[in-house]
């Protein structure tokens, strides 16, 4: 609840907080411990609040707001809108995987949004965490935190044990009294809409953030993109509230059509004012300019209402596009057509669908002719799927990994295409089954496989420097004395963006 000050027009208002991290690295699981000791509240049913979970948790008599993205292209989605949409963040990085592509993608935004944040180091339970390396990784993304010389604040926590939970609820409060987080109450209320979708039963809603004033029932109400009147205000425990304080997030049914998520709303006296503010609306394909040379992705992105599309592109053109490029071919509202899978056909795309149906006509000619159709009811997952894809067409690199040197100090036996040697590892360790090559000088003489390695007349699977070996090596290299053999793997990976 905000707190009136000393002025009669403003109050202190309750911080709204944004979870950051990488898929793996436990948002969720956090805010299911918080939600288990701190009363915390969610409403995901429904497909509400599936982009775009909010929460409220309260700690010490003080409420927080938290926005917990699954997948932070959502939430860069309505911050590229340029709306302010959180004043702190947390940055969860587990302590036993460290500092992942999404990470940095995520660590990018936060210094964007200059939002204050902490770093927690989630999974501390683990017995692979290793606290010291994840601060070093974070220092070099330029992330500072107290116990390494900087000024972010961090925390331990493990949703499993629990701990550190009260440190970080304790922390974000700190950081939200340093901030000083003041709100005008005797304006009209506006916010940011955090998600919007399509209920079979009640029609478009939304998911709408109050920011400033008091939202209740009744009120007149207006984006860019849709208006209408507060039929239906529910908290995100999904009961009916007649109205919503600022920093605190509510589900409204009244809105014409579903406006799009990041967009601004605002409490309009009249049903004509709030017309008037209307942008006329835009069809739009959205396309990035793509450089020669880089393969492309080519889809058909179809959604349930147009307001889904911008949304849509923010997230997916967030992925990295310097090895594989998304190209659309297509991006319109509306069931998936027979038209477009003529078009997919033509130019070879897939068609991605959101919240989206595929008539049965176009469901077969899909079938006949090879079309790929897949539809995603919730926007992280379909991101994930194209990110996959994406790396999918990256091509595979062949990694060399070096295991150990061995000197031949004596050759037993040679045969057509294996020779029996014996020698002492000079530096790392020889394996069995390794590939390997004869080095005479500074020139490789031949290569080979290591069919056997023998310690002592018995078979083993590897021998370490200082250690003296007999090898059986296939290949048609003929290996001498004084040769020294190289041990080492080949691995094929797949590429990543």
């Amino acid at each position: 609840m905000a707190l009136h000050t000393a002025q009669t027009n403003t109050a202190l208002r309750p911080p709204v907080v944004v979870v950051l991290g990488h898929v793996d690295h436990g948002k969720s699981s956090l805010l299911e411990a918080i939600r288990e000791d701190f009363k915390i509240t969610s409403k995901e049913s429904g497909g509400i609040t599936q982009h775009i979970g909010a929460y409220v948790a309260e700690f010490e008599g003080k409420p927080i707001t938290f926005i917990d993205t699954p997948g932070h292209e959502a939430f860069s989605a309505v911050r590229s809108r340029g709306a302010k949409v959180a004043d702190l963040a947390v940055l969860v990085v587990a302590a036993d995987d460290g500092v992942k592509p999404q990470t940095k993608e995520a660590i990018k935004q936060v210094k964007e949004a200059q939002l204050p944040f902490l770093v927690a180091f989630n999974k501390i339970d683990k017995l692979q965490a290793n606290v010291e390396r994840v601060k070093q990784e974070l220092s070099q993304e330029g992330v500072l935190v107290e116990s390494f010389g900087g000024k972010v604040p961090e925390v331990q926590t493990s949703a499993v044990s629990k701990q550190g939970i009260k440190e970080l609820l304790e922390t974000l409060l700190l950081l939200a009294e340093l901030e000083d987080l003041k709100v005008s109450v005797e304006v009209a209320a506006k916010g940011v809409v955090i998600e919007s979708g399509m209920d079979a039963r009640r029609g478009p809603t939304a998911t709408l953030l109050v920011q400033e004033g008091t939202l209740r029932v009744g009120d007149v109400i207006a984006t860019k993109s849709s208006m209408g009147k507060a039929r239906i205000i529910e908290d995100v425990q999904g009961n009916a509230v007649k109205e919503v304080l600022p920093s605190f997030p509510c589900l409204v049914i009244g809105f014409e059509e579903a406006p799009q998520t990041g967009e601004e709303w605002k409490v309009f006296e009249s049903e004509e004012e709030a017309r008037s503010f209307l942008a006329p609306a835009e069809a739009r394909v959205f396309q990035q300019d793509i450089p020669e040379g880089i393969p492309t992705l080519d889809i058909i992105l179809k959604s349930d209402v147009t307001g889904s599309l911008e949304v849509l592109e923010h997230a997916l053109l967030s992925i990295p596009q310097d090895q594989v490029a998304l190209r659309f071919v297509g991006a319109t509202a509306g069931d998936i057509t027979e038209n477009d899978v003529k078009v997919a056909i033509g130019t070879k795309a897939r068609i991605i669908g959101f919240r989206t149906k595929t008539q049965s006509v176009a469901a077969d000619l899909a079938e006949r002719e090879g079309v790929k159709i897949e539809t995603f009811e919730v926007i992280y997952e379909l991101v994930q799927r194209v990110r996959a894809l994406m790396e999918k067409s990256i091509e595979p690199e062949t990694v060399r990994r070096e295991l150990g040197s061995l000197k031949v100090l004596a050759v037993f036996l040679t045969e057509k295409n294996r020779q029996i040697v014996g020698g002492r590892v000079t530096q790392g360790e020889i394996q069995k089954g390794s590939r390997v090559e004869i080095m005479r000088g500074k020139e490789v003489v031949g290569t080979g496989k290591l069919v056997n390695v023998q310690r002592n007349k018995k078979d083993v699977g590897l021998v370490k420097a200082g250690e003296e070996s007999g090898l059986v090596v296939e290949g048609t290299a003929k290996i001498q004395e004084g040769d020294v053999i190289q041990s080492f793997t080949q691995e094929v990976q797949q590429g990543s963006l």
